[in-house]
């Protein structure tokens, strides 16, 4: 087993008032300087006499020094507050940890003897002193909060191990993800996520990885086909046609469905592969799983093909099946929706291997047209804007505890990206006059 990274500042009873040792302690140095300096004649005499001592001290100078010293101290303060922000909140974070253990009693105690004026003489009075604090350590790493309790077998230990809400919640923060090591539960979260927003030009699609946020991937190679939910308004069609731009960077070669006859439809004067209507839909889903087949048996027959290995190893592109508005089509369909679920099915089942991949979008995904665990094989699920607790059910599972708050903020949502924790997610930021006809035309050429 790989040794555990290097843990952090730990976390200790006298946290709980971390805050203001940290700030009284900088503040008082910054004062001290400055009027220590204005003094510093009388501080460096030979002889400390009492007249010099009412002049330096107890007088308008003094009085005037005293107060300049208070205001080079707040103007330190409100400096460090600006460009050192992120250290303030590591110390809040740290108080708040402490306090969490504290005010849950998740700690032992043993009563001691209570110490009199004459420390030889007892007074019978004992008092509550910790005997044991958890251990628990934190630390601000690239944008992400590592907080690693020690886990002992003792009575808290299932608190321990079921601390994402708390974290979440108490901390602003989204978890990562969650991974137990040797005696230690490591909790990874994501500090003030909207930061880690990137633009459409920063989204890279390499070695079968595409980036979606700072610390988020995409990784269909691994982990493939994505789901996307999410009513009008909540940046659902943006979202896919950053992912298409992006995806036409690389040799990756592009399936369009769009049913509605809809925004997604418009790339079919600038790309080919783009259908709406019912019948030509139906025929490239057929062709596509077609090819798929075709590939699996292909690839067996290649002088270098080695088993375990995929499409990338053999130099094969990428192919993507982009399917939006799923559930309107197989409304639209009736009885024939039968047989293009089971293609579909078939497509999600077997098409990492031979890098055939289906992205899926609807304004729901009810469990009437992704049943039989075609769902569960979505290994990326992003749910963008408004949905109700049933629509959050449907896209991660009714028994997920996660507590889903909603902002007012376009692209922004929830992800699971395949590991079955749920975070914060903000789709690539797209700037007003990005002309997506135009850049996919180029793209396409």
């Amino acid at each position: 087993m790989k040794p555990l990274r290097r843990r952090g500042k730990r976390i200790r009873p006298s946290d709980a008032s971390l805050l203001f040792q940290f700030l009284f302690s900088r503040l008082f140095v910054v004062w001290l300087i400055p009027f220590t300096l204005f003094h510093l004649s009388f501080l460096l005499s030979t002889e400390w006499k009492l007249l010099l001592f009412q002049e330096h001290f107890i007088s308008s100078y003094g009085l005037v020094t005293f107060f300049i010293s208070i205001a080079i101290a707040a103007v330190c303060a409100y400096l460090y507050y600006r460009y050192r922000y992120n250290r303030i909140r590591q110390v809040i974070h740290r108080q708040k940890l402490a306090k969490m253990i504290l005010e849950n009693g998740w700690y032992e105690t043993k009563q001691v003897q209570s110490n009199s004026f004459f420390k030889d003489i007892p007074n019978g009075k004992t008092k509550d002193k910790i005997s044991h604090f958890p251990k628990m350590y934190y630390r601000l790493e690239k944008g992400l909060l590592h907080i690693q309790p020690e886990i002992t077998l003792g009575k808290y230990q299932e608190q321990l191990l079921n601390l994402e809400n708390k974290l979440e919640s108490g901390l602003y923060c989204e978890l990562v993800s969650k991974e137990l090591h040797d005696s230690f539960v490591e909790y990874i979260l994501i500090y003030d996520t909207i930061n880690s927003r990137i633009s459409i030009d920063e989204v890279i699609a390499q070695n079968g990885s595409l980036k979606l946020m700072d610390s988020m991937y995409w990784e269909y190679d691994k982990l493939p086909h994505m789901l996307i939910a999410g009513g009008t308004g909540g940046g659902k069609t943006y979202f896919i046609l950053t992912l298409i731009e992006a995806l036409l960077k690389t040799d990756a070669k592009l399936y369009i469905l769009d049913p509605k006859n809809a925004d997604l439809a418009d790339l079919a004067t600038v790309m080919p592969d783009v259908y709406y209507k019912k019948d030509d839909m139906t025929v490239c889903i057929d062709q596509f799983y077609e090819d798929m087949m075709t590939r699996n048996e292909e690839m067996k027959q290649m002088p270098n093909y080695k088993t375990g290995e995929n499409y990338a190893y053999l130099g094969l592109p990428a192919r993507f099946l982009i399917f939006d508005e799923y559930t309107s089509f197989m409304e639209m369909i009736g009885k024939e929706s039968i047989k293009v679920m089971s293609k579909l099915k078939q497509i999600v089942m077997l098409g990492r291997q031979s890098g055939f991949f289906l992205i899926l979008a609807c304004q729901r995904p009810d469990a009437k047209y992704l049943g039989d665990g075609i769902r569960d094989q979505f290994n990326f699920r992003v749910a963008l804007g408004r949905m109700s607790e049933l629509g959050y059910g449907m896209m991660f599972g009714s028994d997920v505890q996660k507590q889903f708050f909603l902002k007012q903020i376009k692209g922004r949502g929830y992800v699971d990206k395949g590991d079955n924790v749920i975070s914060e997610f903000y789709t690539p930021l797209v700037p007003k006059e990005h002309d997506f006809l135009n850049e996919i035309a180029k793209l396409a050429q």
